[in-house]
């Protein structure tokens, strides 16, 4: 049987000079090919992150990212162009009907509380228009159109009920004269006031601290004014309503149910 003739041997023999390794020496931790990277510089072939850019188109609804805000302002820019340039005898019976009064509410509750909602009190240019635009869109783009219309709806029902009630009461008791029972009530305000309050409690503390301060302030200003204490007090109410929201609504925002 022939036998394997032995190996060459390849050790570099003992002195001799040890050739420039092309690579990463073995057993050296944390060594790179590339050589060490100098600070503040970029490694080639990683991308910089991309910084945020504002984008201010978010603060307005639109129809794929925010589809209830955006109809339902479709639905108040039309009530309110009805109520700018139609007759008046039948802007004023529209609203008598819609109206959130206590005598409508013994009759048709459900029917005038969602009436109510379809009118801007003072038109597109009032404060609660253009609040209910910018807080609702944000919203929305929180927790999502359903959600946000619950919120909208609570602060609605509630805050109602809480400024009409004690009014049959009081004419029950023969504390108000009984033209108490058929005063005009109609509008978004106390929805806006409960969004508002629910918002704020998605926001870092500092916007939460300058919204609820300057919107608490504005409604306590009226409130001190005296001119609708009723009205003014209903939307305190809404927005204590929408600060008790903030545990849900923040868990509704964790579990991602915002529009992108």
């Amino acid at each position: 049987m022939d036998r394997t003739a032995p190996a060459e041997e390849t050790a570099t023999p003992r002195g001799a000079p040890v050739p420039d390794a092309p690579g990463p020496l073995d057993g050296v931790p944390r060594q790179r090919a590339g050589g060490r990277r100098s600070c503040g510089t970029v490694e080639p072939g990683v991308p910089e992150p991309e910084k945020p850019r504002p984008r201010p188109w978010r603060l307005l609804p639109t129809p794929t990212g925010t589809p209830f805000t955006f109809g339902y302002a479709i639905v108040l820019c039309v009530t309110s162009l009805i109520s700018a340039y139609a007759d008046p005898a039948l802007v004023h019976a529209l609203l008598q009907g819609s109206s959130t009064d206590v005598a409508h509410l013994v009759r048709t509750p459900e029917l005038v509380l969602v009436g109510s909602a379809l009118w801007l009190a003072g038109g597109v240019a009032s404060p609660f228009a253009i609040g209910f635009v910018l807080v609702l869109t944000a919203l929305e783009r929180r927790i999502g159109g359903l959600r946000t219309a619950g919120v909208f709806l609570l602060g609605h029902v509630l805050a109602t009920l809480a400024t009409e009630v004690p009014v049959g009461l009081a004419v029950l008791a023969g504390r108000l004269p009984g033209s108490s029972l058929h005063r005009l009530d109609y509008g978004v305000s106390f929805g806006v006031a409960a969004g508002t309050g629910a918002l704020a409690g998605l926001l870092p503390p500092w916007l939460r601290v300058p919204l609820l301060a300057g919107f608490g302030g504005m409604l306590l200003q009226d409130l001190l004014a005296f001119t609708d204490p009723m009205t003014d007090w209903g939307h305190l109410i809404a927005l204590a309503i929408g600060v008790a929201t903030w545990p849900v609504v923040r868990r509704w925002q964790a579990r991602g149910a915002g529009s992108p």
